[in-house]
């Protein structure tokens, strides 16, 4: 299959989102299928891969200078250029630009559309518009989800807390669970005591590790405290967090007003083949306390990895969790928390019958395993598509208007469904044309031009 994928985030942006869709691409190139990427540019140069990235005009949006804005004028352009491919599939993976150029291109080309929901924005929006009424929040989001998915064939979420998140919010278009996947063979190397020398710590020293965004929502300044109870008991504790983002100055004053200075370090953004794997491996129990998780990505790298977790269960941590050897669930509560993690630093022989038992979740997991389901549901929702759309088994996902956009003024759908059909006929054989339409479309191209747009 030929796959278009659509995002208003991707690397160097690192997110969950920018990292599952890396991991899927690549999975699906070894699968030996075709895949596009079109996302925002962020000024940097991407390096020759195994798929193409097109990358948009953006803007920067000034309350989140991590992010970029497609330019909406940039959507025209892309719209043509898109429709000239064939594409099987088109999976958006963002509810912004991205996912209007989406839906127009469906619309467009018959192609069907799949939306991945990757995020629980109800919380989200708690997190950054405090001020906010909750009521007020709720009804907004629910309400801008049901109308998103309208224009969709068909959703991808990654657990099934967030698929019955969804019918909460009254939303009925036909939904996958499907498992956000790892790489397992990039999740098996990794070098603690090189990364414990780098930071100048100890063999022996007790350390624990988060991997996230450093972002309100990942609830960091809990486990800030969490590591201010155990000093009591472990005074060399170094709590390692890794990741970069805009809730860092805030935490960084956290830690020296709670006098974790020396007990804290914030490393950043590591490169996910060869540092990110050695901080994995270098902690001693691996910590995290996000609410807001649909994937919970960095529970199964840390599981691959064969270290010990103690975390919160909320959301898509719930479900990567359950069942879970190598990890002990608290309840968001400093006190349970600190104590799980305790036990765990007193006890080598504990640490380590986890570490033994992380093997037995990740398998399924697996960027094999969750590619090959989502190509399982992409087939037939491609036939039917097709047949839906007005292809009618041409096979491919190109333009049902090979040389005209629809103009975006308003007609009566009578109009918009007749120009629609002339342009059809008019990219068939000639074979399959009566030699009376033929006529009809050379009388009608003085119409088509008024009312479409030559691309």
């Amino acid at each position: 299959m030929n796959v278009l994928m659509l995002s208003d985030v991707y690397f160097p942006r690192v997110n969950g989102v920018s990292t599952s869709m890396q991991t899927a691409c690549r999975e699906l190139v070894r699968m030996g299928h075709e895949v596009t990427v079109v996302a925002p540019d962020y000024g940097s140069v991407d390096e020759a891969g195994d798929f193409e990235i097109i990358r948009l005009p953006s803007r920067k949006i000034f309350f989140d200078p991590e992010d970029r804005l497609i330019k909406r004028s940039a959507l025209d352009t892309a719209l043509r250029e898109l429709a000239r491919r064939r594409f099987d599939v088109i999976h958006i993976h963002t509810p912004f630009r991205a996912h209007e150029l989406g839906v127009r291109l469906r619309r467009l080309t018959g192609c069907p559309a799949i939306e991945s929901y990757h995020t629980y924005f109800e919380q989200y929006v708690a997190h950054y518009l405090p001020w906010m009424p909750q009521k007020a929040t709720r009804f907004a989001v629910r309400a801008a989800s049901r109308r998103l998915v309208r224009g969709i064939d068909h959703l991808i979420v990654p657990t099934e807390e967030m698929a019955a998140v969804l019918r909460g919010y009254g939303i009925v278009t036909p939904a996958s669970v499907i498992p956000t996947g790892i790489l397992l063979d990039e999740f098996a190397g990794g070098d603690g005591v090189r990364f414990r020398e780098r930071l100048g710590l100890a063999a022996d020293q007790p350390t624990l590790v988060t991997v996230s965004r450093v972002a309100a929502e990942k609830n960091i300044d809990f486990l800030l405290e969490v590591a201010d109870r155990l000093r009591a008991e472990f005074a060399n504790l170094m709590f390692v967090i890794a990741g970069e983002g805009p809730d860092e100055a805030r935490l960084k004053q956290i830690t020296a007003r709670l006098g974790l200075g020396a007990n804290v370090r914030f490393v950043g953004n590591l490169d996910r083949r060869t540092t990110l794997l050695d901080c994995y491996r270098a902690a001693d129990v691996f910590v995290f306390a996000s609410g807001t998780e649909t994937q919970g990505l960095v529970l199964i790298e840390a599981m691959a990895l064969g270290v010990p977790i103690v975390s919160t269960a909320q959301m898509g941590t719930a479900t990567v969790l359950a069942g879970a050897r190598s990890a002990r669930v608290s309840a968001k509560e400093v006190g349970e928390f600190a104590g799980h993690v305790a036990a765990l630093l007193r006890s080598p022989v504990e640490r380590a019958t986890l570490m033994r038992g992380a093997g037995a979740r990740p398998p399924s997991c697996s960027a094999s395993r969750t590619c090959t389901r989502a190509c399982r549901d992409w087939r037939p929702r491609c036939r039917r598509a097709r047949l839906r759309s007005g292809t009618f088994g041409r096979g491919d996902g190109r333009s049902r208007l090979p040389a005209v956009e629809m103009v975006r003024s308003p007609q009566r759908q009578g109009q918009r469904s007749a120009l629609r059909f002339i342009a059809w006929m008019d990219a068939q054989p000639d074979v399959l044309r009566p030699r009376s339409f033929r006529v009809i479309l050379s009388s009608c191209n003085s119409a088509l031009v008024h009312r479409c747009i030559i691309a």
